[in-house]
């Protein structure tokens, strides 16, 4: 920047990470992103966001189903009758639940052992073999702290990790990428106490970053364009350990349970 000029106004990009191969049961996604983000003359470099999808990274865990192998429970015959759903996905879902937090017009929507409170407990036919389901990751902090260790190791950069899926949202129409694993960043930001222009303090603003960059790269991602990654670079993050537990609200604050 030429001395005098003004500063350069925020800014970041997100740049998607094609040519990832297919992912099949133990393989190594780190070194394909890497790989990938290399060939495209995008390496990761540290202080990277990498955004990694769900699903490669429950097909690489091996968290795979295959639906003929599954003998539904009676409950789950009965509640396949009133959905109109095949009765081993139900059961693989009421398998990934805690609890059933609401069933109508062919939708189930439950808790997972997790704590998130999605459609089908997340479990997902798309984009797998058929007669096949995938399943969240069990742990997906740990997918990402993995990931994330993984990436220095093969390249050098410190970066941080989201893994991202996609959820629908009570009042809105549409889907929307979410943070279910983190890991090197804080998932939320609080202005509790601080003050806006006028002066007034802040009573109830805490931005969901980590959801929010989640979101922001999902459409370089799509569901149909094979782009299962991507780097949000340039913008500054606040670094944390603790996973991706404070996004979940405390019930004895949730008003919609």
């Amino acid at each position: 920047m030429r001395s005098g000029s003004a500063p350069s106004p925020p800014r970041y990009e997100v740049i998607g990470i094609e040519g990832v191969p297919e992912v099949k049961p133990g393989d190594d996604i780190a070194r394909f992103i890497a790989e990938a983000a290399g060939r495209q003359s995008t390496p990761l470099a540290g202080g990277d966001l990498l955004v990694v999808g769900q699903k490669i990274v429950s097909k690489a865990e091996g968290r795979l189903v295959r639906l003929a192998d599954v003998t539904p429970s009676p409950v789950a015959e009965a509640m396949a009758v009133g959905l109109g759903r095949d009765p081993r996905l139900v059961e693989v879902i009421l398998r990934e639940s805690r609890r059933v937090v609401r069933m109508d017009q062919g939708v189930l929507i439950t808790e997972t052992h997790h704590g998130w409170v999605c459609a089908n407990a997340g479990v997902d036919q798309s984009n797998v073999e058929r007669d096949c389901v995938a399943l969240l990751p069990e742990d997906p902090d740990r997918s990402a702290r993995a990931l994330r260790d993984r990436i220095r190791t093969l390249t050098g950069a410190d970066v941080c990790v989201i893994v991202a899926d996609t959820f629908g949202r009570p009042w809105r129409e549409g889907l929307t990428n979410v943070a279910i694993g983190l890991a090197g960043l804080a998932p939320v930001r609080s202005y509790l106490g601080e003050r806006d222009p006028a002066g007034r303090p802040l009573q109830a603003t805490i931005l969901a970053v980590a959801d929010e960059l989640a979101a922001a790269a999902e459409p370089v991602m799509g569901k149909l364009d094979r782009i299962p990654a991507a780097i949000v670079r340039g913008l500054p993050l606040v670094p944390g350990e603790e996973g991706s537990k404070p996004l979940l609200r405390d019930p004895a604050r949730d008003l919609f349970r």
